[in-house]
């Protein structure tokens, strides 16, 4: 099982994969939004915003999140590591339920760029 600390530096590398990024996946990072991650086995919420093609987490809580972010993420600590990593496909988790994706209509349609 994953670690808060491995899962925060999963969160940090994501965040600098999206930021390097270009094009299509580039623009669509670019969005200014609330963001949160609940890691369903550790019972521990990252919370921040999606800002500058980053993510920044500001907060980490223990629990589900305390507010609703604009974007919610939901996944275990060791699936969040593998997506991360490369050796889980999103889209594939996604359909399984293995990983929680709810946000508004339009920034679902921009957030398929960088799944």
């Amino acid at each position: 099982m994953a670690t808060i600390e491995e899962c925060r530096a999963a969160l940090d590398k994501l965040s600098d994969s999206m930021q390097r990024a270009e094009g299509d996946v580039r623009a669509a990072a670019a969005m200014d939004r609330s963001v949160s991650c609940h890691i369903t086995d550790l019972d521990v919420t990252f919370a921040g915003r999606l800002t500058g093609g980053r993510i920044e987490v500001h907060g980490t809580y223990s629990g589900p999140p305390r507010e609703k972010a604009q974007i919610r993420l939901a996944m275990t600590g060791d699936d969040l590591v593998a997506l991360v990593d490369g050796e889980l496909h999103f889209a594939r988790a996604w359909a399984s339920g293995r990983v929680r994706l709810e946000a508004g209509l339009r920034d679902l349609l921009r957030l398929r760029k960088l799944l």
